[in-house]
């Protein structure tokens, strides 16, 4: 199955033109026209998914269940297509790209099981007590309710699992929240082909085709608009740390601020102790290099800097991190923008006071791996060396004693991930560490690779600003569904009226 993109917006059910348009930039192949969305197609679609809300939030959970099962069997109809325009535009492998549309439909089909549950509504409800004194105790039911239309914002280096049906959308749609996608100009076909997947769904399951609607745009004016948009009640993003900081700027100077949930970005660091140092410094190094350096680096939860301890151990997970990463072939990354800024990441660190152990040339849209080291005190006089290079390079900060190991720890930002290698005997002092990591980071691993991310009830997937603007908060896993829900409780009022909330 071959696709050639029609280039429309997809709003309230309707497939629509647009007066401008902009070319795609594919990676390989030939590039589409796509209409490029205006402030008044995000009304109409803003507009549409209001008056589905009214249908759609107060609908049976295993209405929504079997829309989300749906879109995945939509989704895999197309398996095909969606790997030929997907790798013609981004230059991932067919392999990665089947991956994330498993990953994908595997994400729709957990949630429509979680909520079928209805464990994620945190029902509570405390009966009434007339005869207590000195005052009675009302009828209190407690029981979380869908917010209303949500924005969602399709990000460049995933364009499956974190774009048109991806994470942000497949919870929103679980709350009972009828979602806006602005999807991203890295990858315009693929968010097409998926749209038309979602909007295969809607017509199944019968539902109001304000539920989902899907907007192309190159430029800022549609962005924009949405998270302006009175109507719209939360913003799901990931993307860049400047990109997400300017909307979530505008969501907070808006009449009424609405929740920005957005992922930003991490270096996620890994402390290598020890005695793992001693005994496992190449294997380490091995493991680091190709995670580094798993789809060009351009993994938020990419593990861009490791801290070890001074000392023989240390160089030679130095020179063995080198050898692997120098033998990693140059690959194609997403955009000729963020192979630009990757490129002007590694002409910053070359020009600071980090010293550069392998430095390779990169060139147009292919990268290839860098590494550079600094002593603690380097590192932590310069926080631009804190700050994240999208692409597979990596710092090695060499503490002198474990004093200006926990100081690195101390003085780091915001973290998706922070990793301890250790063994046994290194358990005392990842004991002091872990109190420190605990509050940089929303997911904390021993001796592994942050790089991949379990769908599941327990994954974490955010952490302190700048990982991600809200803490409390996930963009991956069940937990993710509550971002778009709000408590309500009800007091005193008959079941026969609440009956929908409660079920």
């Amino acid at each position: 199955m071959t696709f050639t993109p029609h280039g429309k917006h997809l709003i309230a059910g309707n497939w629509v033109a647009g007066d401008t348009t902009f070319l795609s930039d594919p990676a390989q192949g030939p590039a589409h026209a796509f209409s490029d969305g205006t402030a008044s197609q995000i009304d109409a679609a803003a507009q549409a998914a209001e008056e589905a809300f009214w249908t759609y939030g107060y609908s049976a959970r295993h209405n929504r269940a079997a829309f989300l099962d749906t879109i995945a069997e939509e989704i895999e109809a197309r398996a095909d297509a969606i790997t030929q325009i997907g790798t013609q535009e981004t230059g991932l492998p067919a392999a990665r790209l089947e991956g994330e549309r498993g990953r994908t439909v595997t994400q729709l089909r957990l949630f429509a099981d979680h909520i079928r549950k209805g464990d994620y509504l945190d029902r509570r409800h405390d009966p009434a007590l007339p005869n207590r004194q000195p005052l009675p105790r009302p009828d209190l039911k407690m029981v979380q309710r869908p917010i209303g239309p949500v924005a969602v914002f399709g990000a460049s280096n995933f364009p499956l699992a974190f774009s048109t049906a991806g994470g942000d959308t497949a919870a929103a749609l679980a709350a009972g929240c009828p979602v806006v996608v602005k999807g991203h100009p890295a990858h315009p076909g693929t968010g097409e082909i998926v749209a038309e997947a979602v909007h295969a769904a809607l017509k199944t399951c019968n539902l109001h085709p304000g539920v989902f609607s899907f907007v192309q745009s190159n430029g800022h004016e549609a962005g924009t608009a949405l998270v302006q948009h009175p109507l719209i009640k939360a913003v799901g993003f990931t993307g860049s740390l400047a990109g997400g900081r300017a909307l979530f700027d505008l969501c907070a100077a808006r009449p009424e601020p609405i929740p920005f949930y957005g992922e930003l970005g991490s270096v996620n660091p890994m402390f290598i102790l020890e005695n793992a140092l001693q005994n496992r410094a190449e294997d380490i190094a091995q493991g680091w290099a190709a995670s580094l350096c798993m789809g060009a680096g351009q993994f938020c939860t990419n593990p861009g800097v490791s801290v070890v301890l001074a000392g023989e151990p240390a160089e030679r997970f130095v020179r063995s991190a080198a050898a692997a990463l120098s033998e990693q072939p140059a690959q194609t990354m997403l955009t000729d923008g963020i192979a630009a800024a990757y490129r002007t990441g590694q002409q910053h660190l070359a020009q600071s006071d980090a010293a550069p152990v392998l430095t390779t040339t990169s060139d147009g849209r292919h990268a290839r791996p860098n590494l550079f080291r600094a002593s603690a005190r380097t590192w932590l006089a310069d926080e631009t060396l804190w700050e994240e290079v999208f692409g597979p390079l990596g710092i090695i900060v060499v503490a002198d004693t474990r004093d200006d190991m926990r100081d690195v720890a101390l003085r780091l930002r915001g973290q998706l991930t922070c990793t301890l290698h250790m063994d046994a005997e290194d358990s005392d002092h990842a004991r002091t560490l872990l109190p420190i990591l605990e509050r940089k980071a929303g997911r904390l691993l021993a001796n592994g690779y942050p790089t991949g991310v379990e769908v599941c009830d327990a994954m974490v997937h955010g952490g302190p600003y700048p990982a991600s603007t809200n803490f409390g908060a996930t963009s991956v896993g069940t937990l993710s569904i509550r971002r778009f829900l709000r408590p309500v409780c009800y007091q005193n009022l008959p079941d026969t009226l609440i009956e929908t909330a409660l079920a």
